[in-house]
């Protein structure tokens, strides 16, 4: 069986990010951001429609403490898994989120003399941990 999901989009604003004390030397963390995607259709009458898509994305790990290079309006390439969670609230309503596991982020963005260079993050996963990030410089 396969769960794997391809977005490309823009990031609707800075990750935010969490590091956690796990007795490591360097810690765990995690960085949840949104990402928008799109895709276009003509209606009958010739008009184009624009239906926008909006993506909760989240990086643990490596691949979180590498997020500060991803920024409002950065064109993110993502690949990773599905998750749905539920819990009760204190209403005793069940309630769901469903959310996308980042496996690799790619930063599209052209570079920006201002701002730290662009990397290619990526995690592959191993039976039930994750191995550690490969940050690569984008050609452009």
């Amino acid at each position: 069986m396969v769960n794997k999901v391809i977005l490309l989009g823009n990031v609707g604003g800075d990750p935010e990010i969490k590091h956690f004390d796990d007795g490591s030397e360097n810690g765990s963390a995690v960085a949840r951001f949104s990402l928008a995607t799109s895709e276009s259709y003509m209606n009958k009458s010739g008009e184009r429609i624009v239906q926008e898509e909006w993506h909760r994305i989240v990086a643990w790990r490596n691949l979180a403490k590498y997020s500060e290079y991803i920024h409002k309006g950065s064109l993110v390439y993502v690949e990773g898994r599905i998750r749905t969670n539920s819990w009760t609230d204190k209403d005793n309503v069940q309630k769901y989120s469903t959310e996308i596991q980042a496996d690799k982020i790619q930063i599209l963005s052209k570079k920006d003399s201002s701002k730290p260079n662009e990397t290619s993050i990526n995690t592959t996963n191993t039976s039930k941990t994750k191995e550690e990030s490969e940050i690569e410089d984008l050609p452009f």
